[in-house]
């Protein structure tokens, strides 16, 4: 297995491993969202992102393009949410090494299909002792190494997602934890839209606050067999660091992120902005 393989299937085979079985909340901050929080019992970082404005004074249409982490061991209470939302297709960007078996009553509900953006099978028990001997700054350079990746090894997985987009999908969209692969997933979709760099970047640090409480308790449950918290910790965060090696890489090597959309993803911005946007004034009288 390639070095590059061996990381990309190490973020998933940990993320897999950590069973997080905390109530999906946000931590309490007071900081101001950038999309529209959604209140789900056992499925992490689930947001709407209705609400976010582009830099021509259009807004995203709510119940349109939701993201998340794995829901596939949702609730009752969340499945009605998610049928709620009338869905045209669920997109799971895991890898199947990533997937349980029970998975499958949930599947059987929802148009759910696989486009995975990681590559390779490796078991949580070699995930476990790389962590035992590495360092937070090894394991920061990791996550770095691991979004610096994105921009060109995955471009077919998201030039499809985005050509979803394109054919005006209501959608969910999602990984394990919704916040790397699915966080870069957002980047794009939101800068297709037309939304700014910087708010872009304040909606994908959001995911440190939504998985927050998940987070304390895969914390706790690995520090239990040796795992240090400060090791852990950078893979089980977002960074600045880490989205801005990904946009680095846009930047440099595909000359910026509308280059990158149009030429190299072939993606339709105009149309994508028309299926999902509205004006200040349609929104107000959507709410009333």
């Amino acid at each position: 297995m390639k070095f590059q393989t061996y990381r990309t299937a190490a973020l998933g085979a940990l993320l897999t491993a950590i069973a997080i079985t905390a109530t999906a909340q946000p931590a309490t901050t007071g900081k101001p969202n950038t999309d529209t929080y959604i209140q789900m019992e056992k499925i992490q970082n689930t947001r709407d992102l209705a609400g976010l404005t582009t830099t021509d004074g259009r807004q995203i249409q709510p119940g349109r393009l939701y993201r998340s982490g794995n829901p596939a061991f949702a609730t009752p209470a969340d499945i009605a949410k998610l049928k709620a939302m009338h869905l045209d297709v669920i997109l799971d960007f895991r890898a199947e090494s990533e997937k349980k078996p029970a998975e499958q009553a949930f599947a059987t509900q929802f148009p759910w299909q696989a486009d995975p953006v990681l590559a390779g099978n490796l078991a949580p028990e070699a995930v476990i002792p790389m962590l035992k001997r590495s360092t937070p700054a090894q394991m920061h350079q990791f996550m770095v190494s691991l979004y610096q990746q994105f921009p060109g090894a995955y471009q077919a997985q998201f030039a499809r997602f985005l050509k979803l987009a394109e054919d005006n999908k209501t959608m969910l969209y999602h990984c394990t934890a919704g916040k790397d692969r699915t966080g870069f997933a957002t980047v794009l979709l939101l800068s297709a839209l037309g939304v700014d760099r910087a708010t872009v970047v304040a909606n994908y640090l959001e995911s440190n606050r939504y998985n927050a409480a998940g987070n304390a308790q895969a914390t706790a449950q690995l520090q239990k067999i040796g795992v240090a918290p400060d090791v852990l910790a950078p893979l089980l965060a977002v960074d600045p660091d880490y989205i801005g090696a990904a946009m680095q890489v846009i930047d440099q090597q595909y000359g910026g992120m509308q280059h990158y959309l149009v030429d190299v993803l072939h993606v339709n911005v105009e149309k994508i902005q028309q299926n999902y946007l509205e004006t200040a004034t349609q929104a107000a009288a959507t709410t009333q």
